[in-house]
């Protein structure tokens, strides 16, 4: 599966991204608020093929963030569905891609999860300390709905969606 933006795509995983997750998710200025990943790349290929069973039941999907000419950019996850409500999550962008990757990788995002998936609402939580997220979310117009010692839990309606769209639509 892909989805097609503005300067970027994102396509659903394969099992020749197992390396690129693997350095990734390794990267310790990047995964700093993520869960620790153990193991090698060949763990991440088994990972994959049981990652890709939940794909065919439409129960997760995970994508890797490419430029228009395929070069790997970053990755994120859709997971969690809770009857009219997505999470999105394990969300990393190289360091040196462009500006708009997360913008626009944010947008494909509720756009898959809003229009193509049919949910009306997004959960999903960031850890405490993750401020730049954290004050990106709350640009978008997410609300934080709950807390614990670890994480913000935040709520982003497709209402509200509707309306911050109209405002970031020069990267759609």
């Amino acid at each position: 599966m892909q989805l097609t933006g503005k300067n970027i795509n994102m396509r659903t995983v394969t099992l020749e991204d197992a390396e690129f997750i693997y350095l990734m998710r390794q990267n310790q200025n990047k995964t700093k608020y993520l869960s620790k990943v153990t193991g090698t790349v060949e763990s991440q290929k088994e990972w994959i093929k049981n990652y890709k069973e939940k794909e065919k039941e439409q129960k997760e999907f995970y994508f890797v963030i490419e430029s228009k000419s395929e070069e790997k950019l970053g990755l994120v996850r859709v997971y969690d569905f809770q009857d009219d409500s997505f999470c999105w999550g394990s969300w990393l962008i190289k360091e040196d891609a462009p500006k708009t990757t997360a913008i626009e990788s944010a947008l494909q995002i509720y756009e898959f999860g809003f229009y193509n998936l049919g949910f009306k609402k997004s959960h999903f939580d960031v850890r405490k300390g993750n401020n730049k997220v954290i004050a990106f979310h709350q640009r978008f117009g997410a609300k934080i709905i709950h807390e614990n010692e670890l994480d913000y839990f935040f709520n982003f309606e497709k209402s509200d969606y509707v309306k911050i769209k109209e405002k970031y639509k020069r990267y759609l």
